[in-house]
């Protein structure tokens, strides 16, 4: 079973989880990895913005062939409200549910989702990473925060996301003339390497397999509660 280091309570307002976030911000640690990476997880969550039901989903895969090792899925309740900003305190309690529910410990975990790439530097990437205590990037399909050029058309072109001046994260072109995706660093992981594994992730899509897989995953949960199947 997977483990993980509770670091806080999750019932709190919005004004302390803004004030945890920029405590927890200063434990964070973006570096290169120490170790080859064999597996990678991939974590998803759908929801209703303003249905408290929520549907988590990891499936971890061999980084070397993209075979799925394991996947397991939760229905679980959200207990803090819908705040862009503040996803992380409504959607990684049910992300640490199905993590226990892991009989492997994925080397590096993906998050569909920001890391640094965070207007306090800390999205779900970062703070999932915390508590995992073990390598997470962020893998965003849409901008949060940052500006940034728009890469060369060719995959593998990237160009930095900026913002006051920092670099967060990248646009990465995961296919040729397809929108590009957002990486970046969570935990325990640097911007470089996290390019680089979303792109050995590849399937010949805009999404790599590991959150791609897990999102159809956790939209099939949804789908049988929705409609009883």
């Amino acid at each position: 079973m997977a483990t993980y280091q509770l670091l806080h309570d999750w019932t709190v307002s919005p004004t302390e989880a803004v004030a945890l976030q920029q405590q927890l911000r200063h434990q964070i640690r973006i570096e290169p990895l120490t170790k080859p990476v064999e597996t990678i997880a991939g974590c998803d969550i759908s929801f209703n913005k303003f249905e408290e039901t929520v549907y988590a989903g990891i499936v971890v895969l061999k980084l070397d062939t993209l075979e799925v090792i394991e996947e397991v899925g939760v229905v679980s309740s959200a207990t803090f409200p819908y705040i862009p900003g503040l996803l992380s305190f409504r959607e990684i309690p049910s992300l640490l549910e199905a993590w226990t529910k892991l009989k492997t410990e994925p080397d590096v975990v993906m998050f569909d989702g920001h890391g640094t790439a965070h207007p306090r530097r800390i999205g779900i990437a970062s703070h999932a990473g915390l508590f995992l205590n073990r390598p997470t990037f962020g893998c965003g399909k849409s901008v949060l925060v940052g500006k940034y050029d728009e890469p060369a058309p060719e995959r593998g072109a990237w160009s930095p996301m900026k913002h006051y001046g920092e670099t967060i994260g990248a646009a990465l072109r995961t296919k040729n003339r397809v929108n590009p995706v957002y990486v970046s660093p969570g935990h325990l992981i640097d911007l470089q390497t996290a390019i680089d594994l979303t792109l050995r992730c590849n399937g010949g899509r805009r999404i790599p397999e590991p959150t791609r897989r897990t999102h159809n995953l956790v939209n099939a949960l949804r789908r049988e509660r929705t409609h009883g199947l």
